[in-house]
């Protein structure tokens, strides 16, 4: 007997058999003598308790009188279908039972001693509110129909679980009013109606234990094991990907209830048609795994898999079912995939094709550690689950194709946001117009009279740094090389032998020169046609061997070259370009909440980036030539922090590198247009390519009448054209000064002429980076304002 109650109710409960008493007390008035004689003795029996008859408090003489009770509610609990019913009396709603049937009896045996019955996703609020509607629809004869099943979860013997529906049966109960007891009005009512969650409402109307409920219900069980797992399954295949379960255990205990196997596994492999591969579902360790693919990512499926082909289920799109696996695995075509099976404890398995509309999306493995537990009869379990699992499957499918478009949207042809509603507009356009038999033109996307702001920070002579460390991996490898020669024995071909030392001692001579563009693929065709052939193929002593050994372990295998001075030097270069690059977007974010603006950036030998900023990129907002002063200031800390942070990275780089950062100042309004052709933005018009042609030959320009380049490490070079432009700088560099962010000096040079552009000039400027704690803040064009006044 559970005792477990809720604690709250609008009930004050008296267990009573008033009304079984009632019809004992009649029957033992009539003539028949064997029915009048019973309840005339089981009426002398219950006489010592009027407690049965006016109502029982305490559940204690419950069952302490539990034989008592037994006979008097033997006409509800018949014997003969003791073993077959599972039924108890109970208090409806409450997790409180009794007098339970023999079959019940042995359920609750089974589940174990600390087992605790509790209604599945029941609580105390909807228990209180299902009470308060027990009390509308019986006494203010209301219809209010809430036929959510309730069930029972409880384990068998085997821990495999059971469902349970409920059932309840109110004919022995009755519910009478107190003083306490509200009279409802039809307004109240129809309130209750529209709140059903408000729960202090319910209690406000329907205070606790302001009815009494009197006599007894009868719960009665049926096993709806299947019906409610494949309930359970399509609510958790439903869902979406991020709302499922997150560990294969509740998914694998579903399927346990339908095939009734305590050890089941659940397993997937989806089918890649385009590239008609079995692949592991991309899931973490704690979702789906598969027992076929196990530690591989994937297989081909038209090779046979372990020595045993599936193609029987691509063809014949059948459940593959072997109920003893060790006996299959004596077989010869099937040994490799028999004893695969066997080394994951797999004595029985079910391999099922998920098939939609003629096309096989996955094969679901069903596979338990007991031979026979799996076979062609239970296999037909599968047909209560694959059409949820098709659904769930097909919408997966879906759902990666979608986020593959996705990521190549994002990651390839990417649309900034702040101009994504004009493509959108567009598309939507062609949505709407669009006539199969008819070409739609689109129109082009342009943005007129934007403002464009361009910056860089560039690793200062990456290509000197580039060709340095081919250099060195080449000598290292030639050096390499000529010491295996000089260690051959001389038994061998001692002509030919000298020649390839020879040839290498003047391939590595010819690197003490400057490299030229084909230097590096003429000397890795050399090693590769005339050198490695020697090597495989000439005997050696033991020394020779370590030699060549060491040296072909060094060999990078993809290049089948050194790669040791260019890797470092790559990696540092991969560790500063995306260092520098998430500052940069990590701080453009900020910037759009000065005035939506698109943005680009690009990895080369360091970070370049383009703003345009203007009212037609954001024509829902007023622009105003603030938000581009604002904007330029932005620019301008942002090089001073990623400078800072490169600085402060330096030391740890595997190969330093240094960097140099420019920002290019201009300040005429142009238009760009989208590149159909090469799906980027791109100025328009002859007029705004002189914007263009600066930006690319900038970099590389030297300081007027000198050798030396406008751009230095650990400085920023501004450049620009107008006397406007050269005060605006000046107070952002003047205001940084004053915040410690830039050095007090301040160069400032004309910029030598270069092809079809003359005319500019520059400011440098360095940054404050001795302060190994400093971090820039970011002030606003406001800031300046007030600074100035």
């Amino acid at each position: 007997m559970d005792h477990h109650l809720f604690k709250e109710s609008p009930f004050k409960t008296l267990i009573s058999f008033h009304k079984l008493i009632e019809a004992l007390e009649k029957i033992a008035t009539t003539n028949v003598d064997y029915r009048s004689n019973y309840a005339k003795a089981l009426l002398k029996e219950i006489e010592p308790f009027p407690e049965f008859r006016t109502g029982i408090e305490d559940l204690n003489l419950i069952s302490e009188n539990e034989t008592l009770i037994n006979y008097l509610l033997a006409d509800l609990f018949p014997t003969a279908l003791t073993q077959n019913e599972i039924k108890a009396a109970t208090i409806p709603f409450q997790n409180f039972t009794f007098n339970y049937s023999e079959r019940f009896k042995k359920i609750l045996q089974n589940a174990g001693r600390t087992f605790d019955m509790t209604i599945r996703d029941f609580d105390e609020n909807q228990f209180y509110i299902m009470n308060c509607i027990l009390i509308l629809n019986t006494i203010y004869g209301q219809h209010f129909d809430f036929n959510r099943p309730l069930f029972y979860d409880i384990p068998d013997a085997n821990g495999i679980m059971k469902h349970y529906r409920i059932l309840y049966n109110a004919d022995f109960m009755e519910i009478i009013p107190t003083d306490k007891a509200i009279k409802l009005s039809p307004e109240d009512i129809d309130l209750l109606m529209d709140n059903y969650d408000n729960i202090d409402l319910w209690k406000e109307k329907f205070p606790s234990e302001s009815w009494i409920l009197k006599g007894f219900g009868i719960v009665s069980l049926f096993d709806a094991s299947i019906e409610s797992a494949v309930s359970n399954l399509k609510s958790n295949l439903l869902k979406s990907e991020k709302h499922q379960t997150d560990n294969s255990n509740n998914f694998e205990t579903i399927f346990r209830s339908i095939f009734k196997i305590p050890d089941l596994k659940v397993g997937f492999i989806i089918y890649n048609e385009e590239d008609e591969k079995f692949v592991k579902p991309p899931y973490d360790d704690k979702k789906i795994d598969s027992f076929i693919l196990h530690d591989m990512q994937e297989v081909d499926c038209k090779n046979a898999l372990f020595g045993c082909s599936l193609e029987n289920i691509l063809e014949q799109n059948k459940p593959f079912v072997i109920s003893n696996v060790e006996k299959f695995a004596k077989i010869s075509e099937n040994e490799k995939l028999g004893e695969h099976f066997l080394k994951l404890n797999i004595k029985s398995c079910i391999l099922a094709p998920v098939i939609k509309n003629g096309k096989l999306l996955g094969i679901i493995e069903l596979v338990s550690a007991k031979p026979r537990e799996l076979n062609s009869i239970n296999v037909n379990n599968l047909d209560l689950i694959l059409p949820y699992v098709v659904d769930t499957l097909e919408r997966y499918k879906n759902d990666m194709q979608h986020q593959i478009e996705a990521i190549i949207q994002r990651e390839y042809t990417a649309i900034h946001p702040s101009v994504y509603w004009k493509f959108r507009r567009e598309a939507l356009k062609y949505f709407q117009t669009n006539n199969p038999n008819k070409d739609y033109i689109f129109k082009e996307i342009v943005f007129k009279e934007v403002y464009p702001l361009y910056g860089q920070i560039d690793i200062k002579g990456s290509s000197n740094h580039r060709n340095e460390t081919v250099k060195e991996d080449l000598k290292n490898q030639l050096a390499s090389l000529i010491q295996i020669f000089e260690n051959q024995n001389s038994n061998t071909n001692l002509v030919l032998l000298e020649q390839r030392k020879f040839e290498l001692q003047s391939l590595y001579d010819q690197l003490e020169f400057p490299l030229k563009a084909d230097t590096e693929q003429q000397i890795q065709l050399y090693i590769e046609k005339e050198i490695h052939p020697i090597l495989r193929n000439t005997k050696t002593n033991e020394l020779g061997e370590t030699l060549e050994h060491n040296y072909f372990e060094s060999l990078d295998e993809k290049t089948g070259m050194f790669y040791h001075a260019r890797k470092k030097f790559d990696n540092a270069m991969s560790i500063v370009n995306k260092k520098l690059a998430s500052i940069l977007d990590k701080k453009q974010v900020e910037a759009q909440n000065i005035f939506p603006h698109y943005y680009e950036r690009f990895k080369t030998d360091g970070v370049e980036h383009n703003l345009y900023i203007g009212s037609s990129i954001t024509p829902n907002k007023d622009f105003d030539s603030m938000y581009l002063h604002n904007l330029r200031l932005w620019q301008l800390q942002t090089l001073c922090e990623m400078e800072l942070e490169h600085h402060q990275l330096k030391s740890s780089l595997p190969y330093e590198l240094d960097v140099t950062s420019l920002i290019l100042v201009f300040s005429s309004a142009i238009s760009i247009r989208f590149r159909m052709d090469e799906k980027r933005f791109d100025v328009d018009g002859t007029y705004n390519a002189r914007y263009e042609v600066v930006k690319k030959r900038i970099d590389k320009a030297n300081i007027k009448g000198t050798k030396e380049r406008i751009t230095e490490k650990e400085k920023i070079t501004i450049v620009y054209s107008h006397n406007n432009e050269e005060t605006e700088y000046l107070n952002y560099i003047k205001f940084l000064q004053f915040k410690k962010v830039l050095e007090p000096t301040i160069e400032q040079f004309e910029v030598e002429e270069l092809q079809g552009v003359s005319g500019l000039r520059a400011i440098r400027v360095k940054v404050i980076n001795d302060n190994k704690e400093q971090t820039p803040k970011n002030f606003s064009y406001q800031d300046l304002l007030d600074e100035l006044n």
